[in-house]
Order: structure tokens, then C-alpha cells, then sequence
């Protein structure tokens, strides 16, 4: 709960009672690996901190499983859509490793809307975050080669570097496996 309280006062300042009604509203879960979280078809009900451990989240395009996110920890994801319009999602959420999430179901998330004055403030602040990565990643496919792609994404992100499966990065990259490991095997570090 440390990680996520630290994670929001990153960004807006917290009152002891805030910090009470996070405690209060963020169930704690020990997910085990290769978890689904969501399947698309299924309406998503929470938005989930990642504690500890990896996820991915992906969508099933005309067969093909194509990985739109790979979430490190101390971060937040959810199917925002679906969570927000309580509609359908087109997303699969999925642990790559076994994870501790924090997550606050769509009731408990209205009440610290509608109770406190600093949850308007962060969902704002972390929405303009994560649409900015998107944006930056938008302008990456466009402007950026496949191995600078792999190259600033090992530099953002070694962990994930590290741990998650080729096929998956090459999916998030927006390659094949088999283009991502000629990269590799020209790049040394």
C-alpha cells in the first residue's frame, strides 16, 4: 500500500484522511502468473495499481494477439472504456509474472470522486500522463526505425527488457519476433 500511497503523492498532496480512504477503498490481491485480469467481452470493474510484477494487456486482432501494453510496477492500468462506460471491453489483461496488485472497483472509485477533492485531481493529472505516453508511442511508430524503437525501449524499461518474452516486445514494438532478434543480435551493450 506504501507504493501507491507514494505514487499519489507524487502527484497531489494527501491529507491523513485520504490516505485513510485509500486504505480503505484498495484491496490488495497476490495474483499468480499467466492471469487473466480481463477478457475481452467481460465489462472491467476496477482499475488496478501493479505493486510487484509484470502485466501485459493486448488485444485479439483477426487472430493475431497483438500487445498494445506492457505495464512495469508502480503503475496503474485498466481498460478505461469499458471501466469508465461499464460497457464490454476489447482488452485482455493478463500477468506475465506472478504480481501484487492494488486495485478499487468502480463503486469505491465514484465515492472518492464524489467525497474528496484530490481523486478528481489525480485521475486528471495520470490520464494526461499515460495519453502523453501514448501520443510519444504514436510518434515513435512514425518517426523511429525498429531498432530504435527496441534501443529506447530497453533504455526505458530494462526490466521489462529482461523478463518479458520476445514475442511480446516485438508485439508491443510492432514487429515480428523474427526482426527483433536480427536487432538484437546487432546490438552489444
Amino acid at each position: 500500500m506504501e507504493n501507491l500511497i507514494n505514487y499519489i503523492q507524487s502527484r497531489v498532496l494527501l491529507t491523513q484522511k485520504d490516505i485513510d480512504l485509500i486504505k480503505k477503498y484498495f484491496v490488495s490481491e497476490e495474483v499468480s502468473a499467466k492471469t487473466n485480469l480481463l477478457k475481452a467481452g467481460k465489462v472491467e470493474r476496477y482499475i488496478y495499481f501493479l505493486d510487484t510484477g509484470i502485466v501485459k494487456g493486448y488485444q485479439n486482432i483477426d487472430g493475431k494477439l497483438v500487445v498494445q501494453h506492457l505495464v512495469a510496477e508502480q503503475d496503474l492500468f485498466t481498460s478505461l472504456d469499458s471501466f469508465m462506460t461499464e460497457t464490454p471491453s476489447l482488452d485482455y489483461y493478463e500477468t506475465i509474472t506472478e504480481s501484487r496488485v492494488l486495485k478499487i472497483s468502480k463503486p469505491d472509485f465514484d465515492i472518492l470522486q464524489k467525497e474528496t477533492n484530490f481523486w478528481a485531481i489525480f485521475v486528471k493529472e495520470v490520464t494526461n500522463e499515460h495519453l502523453s505516453c501514448k501520443l510519444e508511442r504514436v510518434k515513435d511508430f512514425q518517426t523511429l526505425t525498429g531498432k530504435e524503437r527496441y534501443l529506447k525501449f530497453v533504455n526505458q524499461f530494462p526490466k521489462l527488457a529482461l523478463n518479458v518474452s520476445i514475442d511480446n516486445i516485438a508485439s508491443f514494438l510492432g514487429m515480428e519476433p523474427q526482426s527483433l532478434s536480427r536487432i538484437r543480435k546487432q546490438i552489444t551493450f
